[in-house]
């Protein structure tokens, strides 16, 4: 197959929607695909473009067997609602022309468009259409259903409208895809009919993740004592993240030198986090890792955290969990009963409400006092993994799906 991937996202990140979409795209390519990409220069979770890609204007390159056109646009030093939404124009609106001449000329056989951002879905329709392919939405976040919900963007009409264009749109593929099953169901309600949407979750791959037999080296790189319970979060940090709920609970585990926080990342309010958290010495901050190392440091952990905003449940579904699990570790989730998180993590780890520090630590310090549970947890995590987030089994399945739509 010809595949056309239209994504704001894509690798050399090494989080969310970048890390899958990058994945994806050298994985069809490693099957003897032919893949091309429309994206932008590497910008996420820091907020700004990486030394060595060009802003202002195009530019090519091949990444394990794709070929990567990387298209100009705007990044806000600061984002915010109303920047949000200038960004995610600008990549649309300078990604259009490249669209509409791969489309006509390469003649692909599936122009996929993964979302966010919503103003995309127009202008990849329309290549699709103009070059003859099928049309392929894939959902990654609900942005708009979340930016209503958290209140980043506000009034009953504007959302009616914004919700209704939004459905209208997402109608007109011939296959729309998501990360989860709540996700799929909230699809489905927008008017996406059965037959036209699947299933496609995120994935890790098992076989770069797993649980190490000797202690992490990071350990002694970060001069944690023997016995010291590392709880670590690795991952975004964002305002869906919900990672102020993380320092109100080193906040309260502040004596307990058995216990030490890691929190490793980039994003919007990682500088706010570490004003509020200057005071703890329980509290370690370290920015994203390389890829080479990342199962090393995965097992660095004895514990995973995973934070998230009550009003962002089931909204979306937190990539990062597939890695967590992987590694063989127990996780302590902030979710709501009966939320898709909260199912993925039960019997693997510890669900507590969300937005509530104190039971993070009371979680911990439960988790601390019991090294045979934590280690009966984290093989119950990895055996998760293995039978729901394998990569090579949900590509695979991608990849039918994909052939099968062609052929009709």
């Amino acid at each position: 197959m010809k595949i056309l991937f239209h994504t704001i996202n894509y690798i050399p990140e090494l989080t969310g929607i970048g890390k899958f979409s990058g994945e994806m795209g050298s994985w069809f390519a490693e099957q003897g695909h032919d893949v091309r990409v429309v994206t932008t220069p590497p910008y996420y979770p820091e907020w700004k473009i990486r030394a060595g890609y060009r802003k202002y204007w195009y530019a090519r390159e091949m990444i394990k067997g794709a070929k990567v056109i990387r298209c100009p646009f705007w990044v806000p030093e600061h984002p915010t609602g109303l920047k949000r939404i200038l960004h995610l124009a600008s990549f649309s609106l300078s990604a259009f022309p490249v669209l509409l001449y791969q489309s006509v000329f390469w003649r692909p056989d599936v122009v996929c468009v993964v979302k966010p951002p919503a103003f995309s879905l127009p202008t990849a329709k329309l290549a699709a259409m103009l070059g003859g392919a099928r049309s392929w939405l894939h959902v990654q976040d609900l942005e708009v259903d979340a930016a209503f919900t958290m209140g980043i963007l506000k009034g009953k009409w504007l959302r009616k409208i914004v919700l209704g264009l939004e459905s209208w749109l997402m109608r007109r593929f011939d296959l729309v895809t998501t990360i989860s099953d709540r996700m799929l169901e909230k699809i489905k309600g927008k008017g996406i009919v059965a037959e036209k949407s699947t299933l496609f979750p995120n994935w890790v791959d098992t076989s770069a993740i797993f649980p190490g037999e000797h202690p992490s080296v990071y350990r002694s790189e970060l001069a944690i004592l023997p016995g010291t319970m590392v709880a670590l979060y690795s991952g975004n940090m964002g305002e869906k993240q919900g990672l102020e709920t993380l320092i109100d609970a080193a906040r309260h585990l502040r004596g307990e030198a058995r216990i030490q926080f890691v929190l490793c990342g980039e994003g919007a309010v990682r500088a706010q986090l570490e004003k509020d958290a200057q005071d703890l010495d329980n509290v370690t901050f370290l920015p994203l890792q390389p890829l080479e190392r990342l199962n090393d440091f995965f097992n660095m952990a004895d514990v995973h955290l995973l934070s998230q905003r009550a009003d962002a449940a089931d909204l979306m579904m937190p990539s990062k969990l597939g890695g967590m699990l992987a590694s063989g570790r127990p996780v302590i989730a902030g979710a709501l009963p009966g939320t898709e998180v909260a199912q993925a993590v039960e019997g693997a780890g510890i669900v507590v409400p969300p937005d509530d520090g104190e039971a993070f630590a009371v979680a911990l310090r439960e988790l601390a006092d019991a090294k045979g549970r934590r280690a009966a947890l984290g093989r119950a995590a990895r055996q998760r993994a293995l039978d729901f987030w394998d990569r090579d089994k949900i590509l695979n399945a991608c990849e039918r799906r994909l052939i099968e739509l062609c052929q009709k």
